[in-house]
């Protein structure tokens, strides 16, 4: 008897009217320009203009005015070019100017997709079998650009999730590029990309510490250039050296944001074309510690980085990237605790099948195990995962996808040993979710997929996208769910 999985009426839609403030930047010489034209006009046209653009866009965002001024900074390597002294201009004209180099970019314009749930770890004031919830989102706008973004809520005692209504005024972190590289794991990383032959990489060895800041990156890598003036290919490795120390950041949101004002937009150089698919976990140490970590893929327009980022009370982000031969492809996913003594994490290295991978270290993944292969006809073209394992007594629930005839997306449910989760010990011959007639319209027809899942009230909570259009949940019985489990086992 198939398992009874309900779904709910609450749709997660894109917003086009949810915006941030970005740096626009064409090039140089339109650049100088602009800022000639601005600086042309007489006072009084200028403070008009300012004040103008004030009102229109002061209650649109948080301190429109620092962000005005954050872009300015931006341009001042530029004022040399035409001999414009900085220390000329008012605080009038320096906002006026950042005015000019930022633009509105609406994050959930196309779609508002592939979810993960987590807990809160803020628990206070709920009643009994209440939780509240944190739900992360890939938000994708103009020029397919996506961006991390999040939403709170409630699920009370019949797993309604009563979300909290979003913030209007959205901001992006402040950028700390404050990382300390060790030079051997940097330059190991680095070999995994290209060769190591280049001159480029025999400098940069040369001249960096044993640890190194991206300030000493930079003042080298513009040393070596200057040697390298002349060798082409040298300076493209140069270029790579600096875009994997640039994927290395943290960032600061303000305290006086709610979560869902939050968006973790593309920083690094390795993100220039998105963050996609980010899959959450609440991860408990062998001390005690509760950290949140999401693996994701960064995407340059060329190439895909599997990153990870950590935070522990979401104002505070890290962000590294994950090393080693088991890095190199979509959909990695960390078990929410070490499996004796060793962090555990599920990948597809092949784009077809599940793999297991342990470690030592968090951003270092040397090695796999094959854990799973296409079985049903509904996942012959591939498999992959839909987020964290969920620990139960009786093992690992793994939410996997499948694709089957027509490139259609479902949802499987498979179940892992507890102590040896590169055993599997049950997969449902049938999917869980199948794209229905309201849901199979959309971006990318016929898709449902998640990016994580939870327990609550023994209930299997999943979120889920439509089509990469827009979002809902379902809900399945867990003790229904691993009794039908149970029943797929292998015989011994």
């Amino acid at each position: 008897m198939p398992v009874i999985v309900i779904r709910k009426n609450i749709i997660f839609q894109p917003d086009s009217s949810r915006v941030i403030a970005r740096f626009l930047y064409n090039n140089e010489e339109r650049s100088l320009d602009l800022i000639k034209r601005i600086l042309g006009m007489p006072e009084k046209e200028q403070r008009e203009t300012l004040f103008q653009v004030l009102r229109d866009y002061s209650k649109r965002h948080r301190s429109i005015s620092r962000v005005f001024e954050n872009n300015y900074n931006r341009l001042l390597p530029l004022f040399p070019k035409i001999n414009l002294d900085p220390s000329t201009l008012s605080t009038a004209q320096k906002v006026l100017i950042g005015a000019y180099f930022t633009m509105e970019y609406s994050i959930e314009a196309a779609a508002f997709f592939n979810p993960s749930i987590m807990e809160d770890p803020d628990q206070s004031g709920l009643s009994a079998k209440e939780k509240r919830v944190i739900i992360s989102f890939r938000a994708t706008g103009e020029g397919h650009i996506s961006s991390i973004v999040f939403r709170s809520g409630i699920i009370d005692k019949d797993n309604h999730i009563l979300i909290e209504p979003p913030g209007r005024m959205l901001e992006s972190p402040e950028h700390v590029t404050n990382h300390t590289y060790d030079k051997a794991s940097f330059f190991k990383k680095l070999g995994e990309m290209q060769t190591t032959d280049s001159p480029a990489y025999t400098i940069m060895m040369d001249k960096l510490p044993d640890t190194f800041t991206y300030e000493q990156l930079i003042k080298y890598s513009e040393e070596a250039k200057k040697i390298l003036i002349n060798n082409t290919m040298a300076l493209v490795v140069l270029n790579e050296i600096l875009w994997l120390a640039s994927s290395h950041y943290e960032m600061d949101f303000s305290v006086d944001t709610s979560i869902s004002e939050r968006v973790i937009f593309p920083i690094a150089d390795t993100e220039m074309k998105g963050i996609e698919d980010a899959r959450f976990v609440r991860f408990t140490d062998d001390n005690g510690e509760v950290t949140y970590y999401s693996t994701y893929t960064a995407y340059d327009g060329i190439t895909i980085l599997p990153k990870l980022l950590l935070t522990q009370d979401f104002y505070h982000f890290k962000v590294m990237p994950i090393h080693g031969e088991v890095a190199q492809n979509k959909g990695m996913a960390l078990f929410p605790r070490k499996i004796k003594g060793k962090y555990a994490m599920l990948c597809r290295l092949d784009g077809v099948n599940n793999y297991i991978s342990f470690s030592d270290n968090i951003t270092v993944w040397r090695k796999s195990t094959l854990l799973q292969k296409p079985k049903y006809p509904w996942e012959f073209v591939q498999m992959g995962n839909c987020g964290s394992p969920i620990e139960t007594e009786e093992g690992w629930l793994v939410i996997t996808h499948g694709v089957g005839p027509v490139r259609e997306y479902s949802l499987g449910v498979s179940l892992l040993d507890l102590e040896n989760p590169e055993k599997e010990i049950g997969r449902l011959e049938t999917p869980i979710l199948v794209p229905n007639e309201s849901e199979r319209e959309g971006y990318v027809p016929n898709v449902v997929y998640s990016c994580g899942a939870m327990i609550c009230n023994d209930s299997l909570i999943i979120p889920y996208a439509m089509s990469d259009h827009a979002s809902t949940y379902a809900t399945i019985n867990v003790t229904e769910l691993l009794a039908a489990l149970k029943k797929t086992a292998p015989l011994v």
